[in-house]
């Protein structure tokens, strides 16, 4: 799903926790504002399955082929 300007939907969101999640020292009540962020946004956008751009590619792409 993307939004009106090229972006993922609820993509930002999901961008700022895992960077969250990757810092180091680690921020648990940081991270925990920017999952609830994640989660209203994927409720009120009506977000059902987040994937990765590389990820469509495989998906749409068997990786081997029957004889």
């Amino acid at each position: 799903m993307e939004g009106g300007r090229g972006q993922a939907v609820c993509g930002q969101e999901a961008l700022d926790l895992l960077n969250c999640i990757a810092q180091s020292p680690y921020d648990q009540d940081k991270c925990l504002r920017l999952m609830t962020s994640l989660r209203e946004c994927v409720l009120n956008k009506k977000v059902k399955k987040f994937s990765l751009a590389d990820q469509e590619k495989k998906d749409a792409k068997p990786a081997y082929k029957k004889a």
